[in-house]
């Protein structure tokens, strides 16, 4: 667990922070997100185990655990590997049942997908919006990615919970790579002062390496470890230890279940 005595660590200021426009912006689609949440997440839930067939191993103790940890107060970050195009909802179903989130909806993650893969088209980016996504150009122009950590910092300073890949997308190898792991986590982290981050390591039985979906049918493994980065640098050399710190914990999770 993280000291809870621990100073803030903040920023460059207020270099993240989102406008006023981009913030009623984000609030208006929270509260859609909220009124739809009773059906997205069942539908969800629904679709993952009857539809895919997946199952979660030890689901009720992983639950049980990210109750106790989103319940205490303040902003959350999960960190998790990333293997397929559906690992934001697999995750989300793995760490609370539909109820839970529509009771503490702050608990239910916001994802932060490609605009290029799942916001591309009306239908797509209407899908995105309603289940509390926040899609980002990855390594797109600066102005345009500091818009979107901007949003990420907004939701986490409200006392939300959200959903990162350290490693930006996808890793091709099948295994979490220290060299992939990219600062705009750390930016992020350091950017909400009081921020938790919980590491959660998902990869299912038959997962050998990255792929669209799982195999149907497939049974999964989860680990979930909170964690607290530190570090005595500024800049952009503070945020890349935070990222690599928070890598190198996911490196461990996944050696622990091998």
């Amino acid at each position: 667990m993280r000291d809870a005595g621990a100073p803030p660590r903040t920023d460059t200021a207020d270099a993240l922070a989102l406008p006023l426009a981009g913030r009623v912006r984000l609030g208006i689609q929270r509260e859609i997100d909220r009124l739809l949440s009773p059906l997205t997440t069942a539908l969800t839930a629904i679709t993952l185990r009857f539809g895919f067939g997946f199952r979660i191993e030890g689901g009720d103790e992983i639950r049980r655990l990210y109750r106790q940890i989103a319940d205490e107060p303040g902003p959350l970050l999960i960190c998790a590997n990333h293997l397929t195009m559906i690992d934001s909802f697999l995750i989300g179903w793995a760490l609370g049942h539909p109820l839970y989130y529509v009771r503490r909806f702050s608990r239910l993650p916001w994802n932060v997908p490609e605009r290029s893969i799942f916001a591309s088209n009306l239908p797509l980016r209407l899908f995105a919006y309603v289940f509390k996504c926040i899609p980002v150009v990855r390594g797109g122009k600066r102005a345009e990615v500091a818009r979107s950590l901007a949003r990420v910092v907004h939701t986490l300073r409200r006392g939300e919970t959200t959903l990162l890949f350290p490693e930006g997308g996808r890793s091709r190898s099948g295994r979490v790579e220290m060299e992939n792991a990219a600062p705009g986590v750390g930016r992020i982290y350091r950017a909400v002062p009081g921020c938790r981050v919980l590491c959660v390591y998902l990869r299912g039985r038959r997962q050998t390496s990255f792929s669209a979906v799982p195999t149907r049918g497939d049974r999964f493994q989860v680990a979930l470890r909170l964690m607290e980065p530190k570090t005595d640098e500024s800049g952009l050399r503070g945020s890349r230890e935070v990222a690599r710190q928070i890598t190198g914990t996911l490196i461990e999770m996944e050696r622990s279940l091998s």
